[in-house]
């Protein structure tokens, strides 16, 4: 990685800016990228997944990691050629052309990988669901958010930010905070600061159907969040609902934790179809 240019020479020539409508900001300092990438190893020559690479700034530093295989999925075609010149014929490179959230991960990878990125701010939280409660279970997740989304991604039952997404990632991954980052340190800056969630897998995850049924409670509970659970699950069974797992139904979402979501899902079970 040392006899090529800048990034920022690099966007230069290839005539290269951020596109607003794809949520890019671009990382361009490669001590903030190899920070990151140490944050999310060792990889011990396993895969790494990075989604939208954008300039390649954390793909070069995944480059000089210890992964054995780094797969790119890029939508911006013009960032195409840029990435290619990053590939030194050894096979390490895959580059895929296309939308994260309709691809399928396992058609790129062969098992499991881990999954480092800086995300684009309009896809970050769609993609984070579809990643922990999809088919496709990576080792761990070390992605780039807003601050804002990261906190309700790591937030407590009683927090301000506490809600849906919190009780998703919790209920199927251990999650942390392991990087704050300013506005400054991107171009262009964007108008919020940005955090690194680093998320672990639980070894034993719930079920597809039972996170489904999360999904659905969650979307009920806190979609009218300052109704008592009686009338914002009305739909589902109510106060009924409620009582089958042991909650009470005058309480509201943003103060039952996820254990209680998990029984309100499991209650849910023979309503399901």
């Amino acid at each position: 990685m040392t006899d090529l240019p800048t990034l920022r020479e690099h966007l230069d020539a290839h005539g290269l800016a951020a596109k607003k409508s794809f949520g890019q900001h671009f990382l361009l300092d490669l001590n903030v990228t190899r920070k990151i990438v140490r944050l999310a190893g060792p990889f011990e020559g396993r895969c790494v997944v990075e989604v939208g690479p954008g300039p390649g700034g954390l793909t070069r530093a995944l480059l000089e990691s210890d992964a054995g295989k780094v797969v790119l999925v890029e939508k911006d075609p013009r960032f195409i050629p840029l990435l290619s010149e990053l590939d030194d014929g050894s096979g390490r490179l895959k580059i895929v052309e296309g939308d994260a959230l309709k691809v399928r991960e396992a058609e790129l990878v062969d098992g499991p990988a881990h999954l480092v990125s800086n995300l684009p701010y309009n896809v970050g939280t769609p993609l984070l669901i579809k990643w922990l409660t999809g088919p496709w279970r990576p080792y761990a997740l070390t992605l780039m958010f807003q601050k804002e989304v990261a906190e309700r991604v790591v937030a407590q039952v009683g927090d301000d930010a506490y809600g849906r997404l919190a009780v998703i990632a919790q209920a199927t991954a251990d999650a942390r905070i392991v990087m704050h980052l300013p506005a400054a340190a991107f171009t262009p800056p964007p108008k919020v600061a940005s955090a690194v969630v680093h998320l672990v897998p639980l070894a034993n995850p719930p079920e597809p159907a039972m996170l489904k049924r999360l999904e659905r409670v969650t979307a009920a509970a806190f979609g009218q969040r300052r109704k008592m659970l009686r009338s914002s699950l009305k739909t589902l069974g109510g106060g009924a609902l409620c009582e089958a797992a042991g909650i009470e139904p005058d309480v509201r979402a943003e103060t039952v934790d996820v254990a209680g979501f998990l029984r309100l899902a499991a209650a849910l079970e023979p309503q399901a179809q």
